[in-house]
């Protein structure tokens, strides 16, 4: 294991505002006045530990501007109630969205945290009547929450699934009405979307967590372009190389993409935007 650059201290992520939003995000902040392709999603999009993301990589390929508008651990619910960022992707010339998992968002079940959409809120009275023998309140992120609920009973947590996959889909259809200009879905994972959901006791599985095939083609038809992208077996084994994080993060950086992946991300996703920028 190696931590670059270890004595300059915590990477630099020149956080900004854009507009009234409460959203800190990546920056440096980007000049709107000029045509630009404004970037949705979690946190690969961000660049966490990441000095150089791939809308940055994006940029320097196309020369075109990218406006990062990435979060932490996002849910489509964090981009559906900013008014700054949805007026942001209707004025830009395309929007790229990083496919975000289906957990992270609220629905029938529980309730997130409106901007930290990992943190876990509060459960329904419809939740606490299916998992009646569950502390709700012992919970402070989703994933361990319905981990929880899946160890415990996996019948009675493909209910919830079900229903995060199609709260999913409905808000996706949403905020893609909401944004109506070019739009491109981006697919970066190391499983594809045909690959079964790989909840285990070890875990839920790999990011966008429950989005499957079918959930991506019936948005097709909403959207310019899907770019699907999955990292080569030489940048997963490549691990946290290149990735600037102090030892405290281990744990978190050993579980994202790392540089390599970001930089073959970048390539592909540049061949689609180049085809739709400026048309």
């Amino acid at each position: 294991m190696t931590f670059e650059r270890q004595g300059r201290g915590a990477l630099e992520y020149f956080p900004c505002r854009y507009g009234k939003s409460k959203i800190l995000f990546r920056g440096p902040k980007r000049d709107l006045s000029n045509p630009y392709v404004a970037f949705l999603g979690g946190t690969e999009t961000y660049g966490r530990f990441i000095e150089k993301p791939f809308p940055w990589l994006v940029e320097q390929e196309t020369g075109k501007t990218m406006v990062n508008l990435g979060c932490v651990n996002a849910g489509i619910d964090v981009f559906r109630r900013e008014p700054t960022v949805l007026r942001m992707c209707y004025n830009a010339d395309v929007t790229v969205i990083q496919l975000m998992g289906a957990q992270n968002m609220s629905n029938r079940f529980y309730s997130v945290h409106p901007r930290r959409n990992d943190r876990f809120i509060r459960a329904s009275t419809l939740m606490k009547t299916i998992f009646r023998e569950v502390d709700f309140t012992d919970f402070t992120f989703n994933r361990h929450m319905l981990m929880t609920l899946h160890t415990l009973s996996p019948e009675r947590f493909e209910v919830v699934k079900d229903e995060l996959k199609a709260a999913w889909l409905a808000r996706m259809q949403a905020l893609l009405e909401t944004i109506s200009g070019k739009v491109v879905l981006f697919w970066f994972s190391e499983r594809t979307p045909e690959d079964p959901d790989q909840v285990t006791a070890a875990g839920l599985g790999v990011d966008p967590l429950f989005v499957d095939r079918k959930m991506l083609e019936t948005l097709r038809p909403l959207v310019a372009d899907i770019v699907e992208f999955q990292p080569s077996k030489k940048a997963i084994h490549s691990g946290t190389e290149g990735m600037v994080f102090s030892p405290l993060e281990v744990p978190a950086a050993d579980t994202m993409l790392g540089v390599k992946a970001h930089q073959e991300a970048a390539s592909v996703l540049a061949k689609s935007l180049s085809k739709l920028v400026g048309k």
